[in-house]
């Protein structure tokens, strides 16, 4: 695939990423707590795609940043990558025993996942990753300034949210229900589909 044909398809997998981090905040808030079972099997699933959909992404955003900092973006990379494939785990997981109960699971529902522990991966690392890249993307005139810093924000709260899952635990918690509700609905989505839209944008109009 040549690298602005990538770049195109790296974007709209960023639209579908913002789309489906949308859609689990509505499913993981909303939907699980009029129908537990529906709202687990859909939070599950739309997790597992935001990973897998953004892995696209951040090889797009690692090929234009490179240019600026290459250790740095290298590092970025690096951290989002761990970050998308621990979501990806942490989904495909929930989503294993959302289909088929066992009774172990069940007992064991609060316990951290071995795999995830509190969202270390999903939340801690993937913030990480994108705190540094959007720092890059502040730093460079490659991205529009403002979604270098709505990235700092979301990033910002993604930590905040690990930090209150492993700490506080309780989803009612105004720690944990402030940043998962502004971020899920509001900042990580509009920086996926704003930067799904730089990189289309960019890819179609770039000289050939």
């Amino acid at each position: 695939m040549k690298a602005r044909s990538f770049e195109a398809f790296a974007g709209y997998c960023a639209i579908l990423a913002g789309a489906a981090g949308l859609l689990y905040a509505v499913a993981f808030l909303v939907i699980a707590a009029s129908n537990p079972e529906l709202g687990s099997t859909l939070s599950a699933l739309l997790l597992l795609l935001v990973g897998l959909f953004s892995t696209t992404t951040l090889t797009a955003l690692y090929e234009r940043l490179r240019n600026v900092d290459p250790t740095t973006a290298l590092w970025a990379f690096l951290l989002g990558s761990v970050g998308a494939f621990g979501a990806a785990i942490h989904g495909g997981y929930d989503l294993a025993v959302a289909i088929h109960p066992v009774s172990a699971a069940n007992a064991l529902a609060n316990a951290p996942s071995q795999t995830d522990p509190r969202g270390l991966l999903t939340f801690g690392v993937a913030g990480l990753g994108l705190l540094v890249v959007s720092w890059l993307i502040v730093r460079s005139d490659l991205f529009p300034r403002g979604l270098g810093y709505l990235g700092l924000a979301s990033a910002i709260l993604l930590v905040v949210l690990y930090l209150g899952r492993l700490i506080v635990l309780s989803a009612t918690s105004p720690i944990i229900l402030v940043p998962a509700i502004v971020n899920g609905f509001l900042l990580n989505p509009l920086w996926y589909v704003w930067l799904g839209v730089v990189l289309v944008r960019g890819a179609w109009t770039a000289p050939r």
